[in-house]
C-alpha cells in the first residue's frame, strides 16, 4: 500500500480526527473509505454511461459495415 502526503487545513483536521474518533477508526481509515467509494461511483458511472450508450445504439438500428475504410474515404467531403 502506497504512502500519500497531503496538506489539510489545521481546523477540517481537528474535525475529522474527532469524527474518526466517534466512529472507532482512524483518519487514514476514513480516507481509504472515501476514496474507496470515490472509485465505486465511478466505475457505477462508467457503467450507467455505457448502458445509456449501447441502448442508444441498439435503437439507432445503426450498424457497421464489415471491411476496412481508406483513408480516402474517411476524409471525403
Amino acid at each position: 500500500m502506497a504512502n500519500v502526503t497531503l496538506k489539510i487545513d489545521d481546523d477540517i483536521l481537528k474535525t475529522v480526527r474527532k469524527i474518526a474518533v466517534d466512529r472507532n477508526t482512524t483518519l487514514s481509515a476514513l480516507i481509504r473509505e472515501y476514496l474507496d467509494s470515490l472509485v465505486a461511483l465511478d466505475r457505477e458511472d462508467r457503467r450507467q454511461t455505457l448502458r445509456g450508450l449501447e441502448k442508444i445504439w441498439e435503437s439507432s438500428g445503426g450498424s457497421v459495415p464489415v471491411g476496412r475504410w481508406t483513408r480516402e474515404e474517411l476524409h471525403e467531403r
